[in-house]
């Protein structure tokens, strides 16, 4: 039997816009770095390529942009919500738009979390450490 390793992470960044995808990977490729755990990206330019990804490996986090055409990320958030073998996978949506009602659309989407553009490091290795905490079992 093999034991998981628990400092590997394996992340779904999703965001239309190839910039945007190069920040956040070097943002947790540094989070890695400062916490002295492994990230393991895979990179989808939108949601519906996003979906296509999730099934095909055992992601530990997703970090996606809200908007974004044919798709938006409040969408997709939606529909992993609505598969039961990912509702309880710990998804952050990321935005230029930095108010609270942004943030509270997000949440009632099912986010765990939220950060606005241009993030700091100090913000983003918080919410990464706050949404990948140990959870408790779901109750059946």
């Amino acid at each position: 039997m093999t034991v998981p390793d628990r400092t590997r992470r394996h992340v779904l960044v999703v965001d239309d816009s190839g910039p945007a995808r190069l920040l956040i990977r070097q943002a947790l490729e540094g989070w890695a770095r400062r916490t002295g755990r492994r990230v393991e990206v895979v990179e989808a330019e939108n949601g519906f390529e996003a979906l296509r990804e999730l099934p095909r490996s055992a992601f530990d986090l997703v970090l996606t942009d809200v908007n974004m055409p044919t798709l938006s990320g409040l969408e997709l958030i939606r529909m992993i919500r609505a598969r039961p073998e990912q509702r309880t996978l710990p998804v952050v949506a990321i935005s230029t738009e930095r108010d609270s009602e942004d943030a509270a659309r997000a949440r009632k989407a099912g986010a765990d979390g939220y950060l606005g553009k241009p993030f700091d490091a100090e913000s983003f290795d918080r919410l990464l450490e706050e949404v990948l905490a140990p959870r408790p079992p779901e109750a059946s």
